[in-house]
């Protein structure tokens, strides 16, 4: 299966999302090594307060870095390069998270992002993200609310 890359959507409908809050997304030209990027690859990057990506980063990553940024108090992101670190339970935060942001995306949605998140190679205990999310994500619900996510 191939995942959906920002070239499948436009960089616009990702740039709205998120600059809302603050977080810039910068696109890299192809072939270009991609700034802040933990995996490498075409895998998106974050630095400070912009997120990188170019044409072909999967979609997943690209919500997957932004939601990390989303959760991350002022302190870390002005420190923020390349790993955007955080805690286990902060992980499955950003996680639940990208789920719920992809269906703000046209053209993407929840059951696309999960199933693009298992072809990646997303791993939960009980096999699949969408049994994770269906299922076993209680504790990154909670997480959320917590955190006063405005978006759960």
């Amino acid at each position: 299966m191939n995942v959906l890359r920002v070239i499948d959507i436009g960089m616009e409908h990702l740039q709205a999302l998120f600059s809302q809050h603050g977080l810039l997304i910068e696109l890299v030209e192809a072939g270009c090594e991609i700034p802040g990027s933990h995996w490498g690859d075409d895998e998106a990057g974050l630095i400070a307060n912009t997120l990188y990506a170019r044409l072909d980063t999967p979609i997943h990553s690209v919500l997957h870095e932004g939601c990390h940024w989303l959760l991350m108090d002022e302190q870390r992101r002005q420190t923020l390069h390349t790993d955007a670190g955080g805690s286990a339970m902060e992980e499955n935060g950003v996680c639940y998270l990208q789920i719920l942001l992809a269906d703000q995306l046209n053209g993407v949605g929840s059951a696309r992002i999960m199933a693009d998140m298992d072809a990646w190679g997303y791993s939960f205990r009980l096999g699949s993200t969408k049994a994770w999310f269906e299922n076993d994500a209680s504790d990154a619900l909670d997480f959320l609310r917590a955190k006063n996510i405005d978006y759960v």
